[in-house]
Order: C-alpha cells, then sequence, then structure tokens
C-alpha cells in the first residue's frame, strides 16, 4: 500500500510536528483542523461558532481536494468543542456541508483546544 502525505496551502499549515493529511492506499485521513485562515495563518476568534465550524470544514474540503477527493468521500468525522451549549449552532452549519451524503460523527466537549480555539473537526475519506 502506498502512503502519501497531503500537503495544500488552501488549509492551514499544521501547528506541529504532523501532516495536514495522509492518503494510505484509497482512504485519506485528514487532521483535525482548526478554524485558522489559511492564508494569513489567523485563528478566527469571534463570537460565532456557526463561522467557525464553516473554516473549519472549508479547510477539510480543500486537503481533500489536494488529494482527490471531496466531501462526498468522507465516512466519519469527530468534532471536538469547547461548549456542548453550541451544539445545535454548529449542527446547522455541519448540515450545510453534509446535505444529502451523512458520514458517521463523534462529538465531544473538551476542556481544551490547540490555539484555545472552540472547535476542531478531523474527517476520514474512503475514495
Amino acid at each position: 500500500m502506498s502512503i502519501e502525505v497531503i500537503q495544500t496551502k488552501n488549509a492551514p499549515a499544521a501547528v506541529g510536528p504532523y501532516s495536514q493529511g495522509i492518503k494510505a492506499g484509497n482512504t485519506i485521513y485528514v487532521s483535525g483542523q482548526l478554524p485558522i485562515n489559511p492564508y494569513t495563518g489567523d485563528l478566527y476568534k469571534g463570537n460565532d461558532i456557526k463561522e467557525e465550524t464553516k473554516i473549519s470544514l472549508q479547510n477539510i474540503q480543500a486537503i481533500l481536494q489536494e488529494s482527490g477527493a471531496s466531501l462526498k468521500d468522507v465516512v466519519k468525522c469527530t468534532v471536538y468543542i469547547k461548549n456542548m451549549d453550541q451544539f445545535g449552532l454548529i449542527n446547522e452549519m455541519y448540515g450545510e456541508f453534509f446535505k444529502d451524503h451523512k458520514p458517521a460523527r463523534v462529538c465531544v466537549e473538551v476542556a481544551r483546544l490547540p490555539k484555545d480555539a472552540n472547535i476542531e473537526i478531523d474527517a476520514i475519506a474512503v475514495m
């Protein structure tokens, strides 16, 4: 099986010793994406969890596109959030990205995320 590192300038650079994504055979593992602007490196820290969710998912989308995949290939996501009270708002934006195709998902509330972000999302896709 071939293993390929996925790297795109259209998603934020890794904030540690890991890859944006890895393609192993026909499976793509996208590392957790924070709501970081890929062009400035700035973390979005407004009071709008829907916008933060959107940016995280756009970053996932960019990494998938670099590997030749799309959101329709996603089979599982994990969503890490700092405030479970925002679950409904997160779902609203998440649902705009996954309309007809709904991958398996886990959502957990965590005490803290890198860069003190409010949300982080990772994904697994199969082509």
